[in-house]
């Protein structure tokens, strides 16, 4: 089974930096917010380390933890080699393991925190990403100095870091449970459409969480996706309808949670932030949500394959959470 439960495990806190596009968008409950797409370094990838530098600072510093108190650091983003999470991961003397699955990387993090702290093995784990548009934008398509025209399906990297403290102390937010997603190539070949990519994946893995863990779908008060965004959406949905036979109707996107429309985001956001991001600073703050399932959804293309016009395999991962009273 993909399937497993765990005992003991909760999210105690968590801390994040956005940038100046997403300061302006929906969500008004960031921890910090950069001014400028440098922030104060002389380049972007610079920039993105000291993103992930000060969130796992300020996480350490508000729950008052020496780094000799954490057990592992779990780090994962977007550029090449996961150079990014590797070279905060250097300023910290914390045991450090480093993964990929592109915008699923978050979801990933916490299953294998989460497999740790359930087994026994830790105690306190930290899961930390993050994304910044320029850097993303001049890995995996053209730079944006390049002016290149933008595809209505394309969605729009996400600049921000978040960093996660993972506990076996009782804490209000349970991770109850996850499902390990399959990779998935259904043949599209545009990087430009990323939700088309992720959407039979993510859809794969609701139902076999639901299989597995022997459940209806409406035992949730509401599923969360990553990064769909507005076209992968609807491809999802389709898909869960006519090929499951689920009819999700409780069903948020955090890929259409971040910008306005009026932000010109195309298909809306991506990016292995924008998951927490929502999941943070949106639906746990509301409270009405006491049983969530939270899927992050990964298109795990290789510029270089993408070029040879293979399929682009996607990847979802889910996890269970529980609010508790």
């Amino acid at each position: 089974m993909a399937s497993k439960k765990f005992s003991n495990v909760y999210i105690k806190d968590n801390f994040s930096i956005v940038g100046p596009l997403e300061r302006d968008g929906l969500l008004k409950n960031y921890d910090l917010v950069m001014d400028d797409y440098y922030y104060g370094e002389r380049t972007f990838e610079q920039a993105e380390i000291k993103m992930q530098k000060v969130v796992l600072d300020n996480l350490l510093n508000k729950n008052k933890l020496s780094e000799n108190k954490i057990d592992v650091l779990i780090g994962g983003d977007l550029i090449n080699q996961i150079s990014i999470s590797s070279y905060n991961a250097s300023k910290f003397r914390i045991p450090y393991l480093g993964i990929y699955s592109a915008c699923a990387s978050y979801a990933e993090e916490l299953i294998i925190a989460s497999s740790m702290i359930s087994g026994k093995l830790a105690k306190n784990i930290i899961a930390i990403t993050s994304s910044h548009n320029l850097n993303a934008e001049r890995q995996f398509r053209y730079p944006v100095e390049y002016g290149a025209v933008k595809k209505h399906t394309t969605t729009f990297t996400t600049t921000a870091a978040v960093s996660t403290l993972l506990t076996n102390e009782q804490t209000n937010i349970k991770i109850e449970s996850a499902t390990i997603g399959k990779s998935i190539d259904m043949g599209v070949t545009d990087t430009n459409n990323m939700g088309a990519v992720m959407a039979p994946a993510a859809a794969d893995t609701l139902n076999n969480h639901l299989l597995e863990m022997k459940r209806n779908i409406n035992y949730y008060d509401l599923v969360l996706t990553g990064d769909l965004g507005l076209v992968g959406r609807e491809i999802f949905l389709e898909m869960l309808n006519k090929e499951y036979n689920i009819n999700l109707k409780k069903y948020i996107d955090a890929g259409c949670e971040i910008y306005t429309n009026s932000q010109e985001t195309y298909a809306g956001a991506s990016g292995p932030v924008a998951l927490p991001l929502v999941l943070f600073d949106k639906i746990l703050c509301c409270k009405r949500y006491k049983k969530i399932l939270v899927i992050a959804t990964g298109s795990l293309q290789s510029v270089q394959l993408a070029n040879q016009k293979l399929g682009i395999p996607g990847i979802a991962h889910a996890i269970s959470l529980e609010v508790l009273s």
